[in-house]
């Protein structure tokens, strides 16, 4: 089995433990980047376009499909789902087709595609201007919350209270997503729709996250997490807890809201990860992207519900259908959350050997390297890495995750 994996502009190392969970599974897994550097994976399965323009990554993956023959294409990076998504349609290799890519990427499309549906979602406005931005928050009522279309990890994410606030984190947010690198990061050449901010009306209640599967005519809920996180303004400091504390009904109105959702977005063969909020005791629609989740969500999903959705992502690649069932817990309890340092740049991270030698610890994943720069919000949202712990209940994890946490320091480069 030959899969073609791409990104559209190489996200540091940060995906290669999932490719070689991929490879653990019996693929031969091979490499397309648009940007990035020139040892990243064995030559004989690696290619660099040296540009993110969607004629040249093209012309390069009908070249290799001559002499490999792959038989799918996949990604787990959310600014290459439009142009894997385009590769795939060009090879005739399954995938999701690029409209359907482009809906699940571009979050105002996505929203348009929820209303189409009538599948319940938050309400939401495009704007271009403070002014409109102002309108957009008067309508609603306050709090609403300001975001980028082409947006990825929170980043430029805000609560807004006031229009003052609005004021202030519009100019903000327009002028960081000039540099952010989800949206640099997107495919060349391609109408991707409008890239600019949402204002959207605020859901009150809690949040849950999933990994989700789309298989034909059925929607599964392969795994359910709750995001506990004691939220602020920013949306920046994630923590998660499994098995969920979803009551049944809740659970099942949560399946049939993503169900709606992914339909809407035209999402017929595919991994998603789904993120759902209560309002006023009824879920609504966040966001629904056609990959799986980030950090440790994959592995999250193994240990609480025995669901593997890097498998899954294979499968759909190769046009399979996954082994997936509609959710249900293992009875095993994690807590996982984002690492967080001040804003500078790293010198060095260091975790201590009671902290990584743990049988507590299922996840524990540093992606900061010395010489990164750490953005913290207004400016970005930059994490420093993953922790994961089990334990016997929800405090139990918690409490094990918050010790640990508190002995993994970050030294910062003197200013």
């Amino acid at each position: 089995m030959k899969l073609l994996t791409i990104e559209t502009i190489q996200y540091l190392s940060y995906y290669i433990s999932r490719y070689r969970q991929v490879e653990d599974m019996g693929v031969d897994l091979y490499v397309l980047n648009g940007e990035g550097t020139e040892d990243f994976w064995p030559e004989e399965r690696y290619r660099l376009a040296g540009s993110r323009d969607i004629g040249r990554i093209l012309e390069i993956a009908r070249d290799w499909h001559k002499t490999e023959q792959f038989d799918g294409v996949i990604t787990f990076s959310e600014s290459a789902v439009i142009t894997a998504a385009a590769v795939a349609e060009e090879l005739g290799l399954p995938g999701i087709g690029v409209e359907a890519a482009k809906t699940s990427r571009n979050k105002y499309l996505m929203r348009q595609a929820h209303q189409r549906a009538a599948a319940p979602h938050p309400s939401f406005r495009y704007v271009a201007t403070l002014d409109e931005a102002h309108a957009a928050g008067e309508e609603f009522g306050y709090p609403v919350v300001l975001k980028p279309t082409m947006g990825a990890g929170s980043h430029f994410v805000f609560r807004i209270d006031t229009p003052e606030e609005m004021t202030d984190r519009f100019r903000q947010a327009a002028a960081g997503i000039e540099s952010m690198f989800w949206a640099r990061s997107e495919v060349a050449g391609l109408d991707l729709g409008p890239q600019g901010l949402l204002v959207e009306s605020y859901l009150d209640g809690r949040e849950y996250l999933m990994e989700a599967l789309a298989w034909d005519d059925e929607v599964y809920l392969g795994s359910v997490v709750d995001r506990i996180t004691d939220e602020g303004a920013t949306f920046d400091d994630d923590i998660h807890h499994g098995p969920t504390s979803l009551a049944p009904d809740d659970l099942k109105a949560v399946h049939d809201v993503v169900r709606a959702g992914m339909r809407a977005q035209g999402l017929r063969r595919s991994v998603a990860h789904a993120e759902v909020r209560f309002h006023q005791g009824k879920p609504y629609l966040l966001e629904i992207a056609a990959r799986v989740g980030g950090g440790g969500l994959d592995e999250i999903a193994r240990l609480t519900a025995d669901y593997d959705p890097i498998r899954a992502v294979r499968d759909i690649g190769l046009g399979v259908k996954p082994k997936v069932r509609h959710y249900q817990p293992t009875g095993v309890h994690i807590t996982a959350m984002c690492l967080i340092c001040d804003a500078g740049v790293v010198r060095e991270v260091h975790v201590p050997e009671e902290v990584s030698s743990s049988d507590r610890v299922f996840l524990l994943k540093i992606t900061a390297a010395p010489g990164d720069k750490i953005l913290r919000p207004p400016e970005g949202n930059t994490i420093f890495g993953f922790l994961g712990t089990t334990g016997d209940s929800l405090q139990d994890a918690r409490a094990t995750m918050n010790d640990f946490a508190e002995r993994i320091t970050v030294t910062l480069e003197p200013k």
